[in-house]
Formats: structure tokens, sequence, C-alpha cells
């Protein structure tokens, strides 16, 4: 006999809680190795093939492409073991049968899951063989599966009324009136949900992994009147009306990053700084670096490496600007390694891309790691750890074409710099009117952590490295 195995969502690491389905790797009826990826999916921080722990015959999947899924909801289901066909007579009749052995996890899989072996379950034997996923002792969870070879048996054997009660409960989305208990909510945009529209939360019984409240719970009990006609109208009083148009959903990158910018507009009081500086000599400089031919020659330097380079010796002298801000322990947390962001935009939206220890590296080697996160992040194969974790962030946004920005702080770090186009304007050199490479420098920067003084000394110095570099040689 095969025994059906249910693979879950697991954990995808840093702090993320649910995860969109792009495309299904495999269909029901294939054979997966274990590891072998069976589905790809998009978090909020970046696209992830997800490997399966288990080796044998899918019977099921849960969720189709562009359904979100919470960490912990079923995937899909795996037959593992000996199959026997439909005319088998091996433990035909019987009605018992000696159970396979329990099959050993998998290796190297993703967080959550993996290398022990797979819980045990009781299994009902079937004479005619395996026709669909094995009976266990508790009910799979009650999302609907997209497809399966054949459907769970909605009725536990052995349940009682009171847990069939439950169930008619949760399929109505409201818990009936003296059912205690805890609220099982995981994802933050939920809760928020249910407050906009004044909605007790342990009020409802989810439809996710072990009654875990989805999103969807929460909008199926708005929309069928779990809220009283008097809150729905209060609601509605206070909410304008919604304009007529395309409809985007805010999910995937695009809603972690309204999620972000929105927090450090709410929590964070920023200011913003500027000056132009020339850049005639930076230019040059970075012209001559790249001459050096041989054999010994590394990549060519970006001007987006010098400009990092100069950030990790200015925050080097003003170390206030690597910082973090602990608001329940009321206190500003300066960080001891400068883990670099820069700005990318790609198809799937913006991305901030983390230099580890950019102190520890030179123009050169933060260079060669920003054009190898840049591709992972065009190609959608940014790891999230590669996406987290950045002390201050760098935005060249003259790439567009602009002089100028006011850029928005990349919660929870300090404070960003904005780099505009460099482009030939007047500028008067050595007391006479010339023409020359002139750039903006914009900083951001949370008030909290350092006055204006520090905030203008930074920039001031950055200014000074990029109109003469050999300014920067001091601090080599």
């Amino acid at each position: 006999m095969a025994q059906v195995l249910e693979f879950k969502l697991p954990d995808l690491g840093e702090g993320l809680t649910e995860a969109e389905i792009v495309r299904w790797l495999v269909e029901v009826g294939d054979v997966v190795a274990i590891d072998q990826p069976v589905v790809e999916v998009e978090t909020a921080k970046a696209m992830v093939e997800v490997p399966c722990p288990y080796g044998g015959v899918v019977t099921a999947r849960f969720g189709e492409e562009g359904k979100e899924l919470p960490v912990g909801a079923p995937l899909l289901t795996v037959a593992v073991g000996s199959v026997e066909g439909p005319g088998s007579t091996a433990e035909a009749g019987s009605g018992t049968g000696t159970a396979e052995p329990e099959p050993s996890g998998s290796g190297n899989v993703l967080v959550g899951y993996g290398t022990g072996a797979p819980p045990v379950r009781r299994r009902r034997v079937r004479p005619e063989g395996l026709t669909g996923p094995a009976t266990v002792a508790a009910p799979i969870s009650p999302i609907s599966p997209v497809s399966a070879v054949s459907p769970v048996p909605s009725v536990v054997p052995g349940a009682s009324q009171p847990a069939a009660a439950t169930a008619a409960g949760s399929a109505s989305g409201v818990v009936p009136d003296g059912v205690p208990g805890p609220v099982a909510v995981v994802s933050p945009l939920v809760r928020k949900l249910a407050r906009q529209h004044d909605l007790d939360l342990r009020q409802l019984v989810g439809s996710g992994p072990d009654g875990l409240i989805l999103r969807a719970d929460v909008e199926s009990a708005i929309h069928s009147g779990a809220v009283t006609a008097q809150e729905a109208a209060a609601v509605t009083a206070e909410a304008p009306a919604q304009p007529a148009g395309e409809r985007v959903p805010l999910r995937g990158v695009r809603g972690a990053v309204a999620d972000k910018l929105t927090r450090s507009r709410r929590e964070i009081p920023d200011a913003t700084c500027w000056v132009d500086a020339d850049a005639t000599e930076l230019m040059a400089a970075r012209a001559a670096m790249n001459s050096v031919g041989g054999p010994g020659a590394g990549p060519k330097v970006s001007v987006l490496a010098l400009l990092a380079r100069i950030c990790t010796a200015a925050l080097a002298r003003y170390p206030e600007l690597n910082s973090t801000v602990d608001q329940e322990a009321r206190e500003i947390v300066r960080l001891p390694g400068i883990h670099l962001g820069f700005a990318a935009q790609t198809e799937r939206g913006l991305v901030v891309p983390v230099v580890r220890d950019a102190q520890a590296r030179n123009a050169e080697s933060i260079g060669a790691e920003i054009t190898r996160l840049t591709e992972a992040a065009r190609t959608g194969t940014l790891k999230p750890a590669e996406l987290t974790g950045g002390t201050f962030t760098l935005n060249n946004y003259g790439v567009f074409g602009v002089d100028g920005s006011t850029p928005i702080i990349n919660h929870p770090e300090a404070a960003m710099l904005g780099v505009g186009r460099i482009v030939p304007k007047p500028w008067v050199h050595e007391g006479e009117l010339a023409v020359r490479r002139v750039v903006q420098l914009s900083l951001t920067f949370d008030h909290r952590v350092c006055d204006g003084g520090t905030a203008g000394g930074f920039l001031r110095y950055v200014a000074d490295c990029v109109e003469q570099p050999a300014v920067l040689l001091r601090t080599l």
C-alpha cells in the first residue's frame, strides 16, 4: 500500500507568512523525486521554487495559480511507497495489511520541514489498491484542492457531533456562540482588514490549516453579513465611493513596497537635505581606473560602485546614520556593520538587494557584488536573505533621467542617499564659468537619530569626495 503524505507550504524565512502561487511545476499523476521543485511561488521578497521533501506520485494540488496561501497551508499530497493497481490482490479482501516502512524525509530543503521522518499517520487499507488519498486520523485542511485523483472523504470516521457542528460553523465563517479559544491569525494584513471593518476575529473559524484565519475568511464574513447592519452602515458612511476603473491587487512585490513605504511615512519623522556637486573629477577618476588593462585588470568600476564606496567612508565618519530605532525600548541602535542596499528596478517592481559588509570591500568588490545582485534581481532569483537586513540604502534615480527626488527611507533604516543624473551644466570652477558634470545629491534621514548638523556633515563629505576623489584616499 502507498501512504499519502501532505506537503504544506514551508516557512520561507525572514518572517514571511504567505506566498502567491505563480506556476505549478508538476501535474496530478506526475512522479516526483525527493527535493524536486514542485511549485514556483512569489513572496514579498522574491520568487522561490519550493522543493518537495517526499518522493512519489502527486495525488492532489491545493490552490490555483495566482492564489495566496499562508505558511502551513497544504500545497499538495504525494503517494509514497508501493502503489498497487486495481487488479492487485496483495492486500485485497483482507481489510488489513502490513504497513509500509515510514519513508525518510528530505535533506536539503527550506525552513520549517525537512530532514526528519514524516509524522506517523493511521491509514485505512484499501483492498482495491490506491485510488485516492488514504484516509488519515485527522482531516486534511479545508482548503479545497484544484485537482485530485479522487476526493478526500468529507466526513472523518469517528468524528463527534461537536466537531461536525464546528465544521458547519467554519463553512459560514462564523463561530457559534460560546466557542472559546485563541484567535488563530498569522498575517498582520488580516488583522488590519478586520480592524477596518470592526470585525471580531474571535467570532470566526478559519479555513486554513488548524483553523488559521485567512484573508478570504474575513472578506467572506464581511460580505455574508457577519458584520451587523449597524457596523456595515458605519463602514459605508466612512468609506468614500470606490472609483470605477481597472483594479490592480496590491500583493507580491508591489504589496510589500506599498506596506514598507507606508510604514516608513507613518513611523519615521524624516527630513531631506540636498546639494549640487561637481562630478567632473569623479568621472575622470573612473575613466582612469577603467583604462588600466592587462591580465590583472578587474571588471569595469561603475559610478554606482564609487558612490557606494564613498557612502561607506561617510558612514564611518557619521555612524549615527547607520542605525535603527527601537521604538519600544526608546533606544537608538548603532549597527557595527554596513549592509548597503541599492534600489533596482525590475519587471516585477522595485527591489532593494543588499551588499553585505560593504565597509570591508573596495570599489571593485562592491561593484562586482552589485552586478551579481542586479542580475539576480532581473531574473527573479534573489534569495529572501539577499533582500533584507540592509542598514543604509543608495538610490540612483538618475538612470531615469531625473535630477532630484526626496527619497522615502527604507524602514527600519535611518537614512537613504539619492543620486540624480550627471549632466553638463554651467558651473563656476576656479573663479571662471565653465561647463562641468554636475549631480544633485539628496539625503533623507530619520530626525530621531540625528539633527541637521550631522546629516549636513554626512552629505557635505559625500559631495567633497565626488568633487575631489583624492579626499577619499585618506580613509582607504
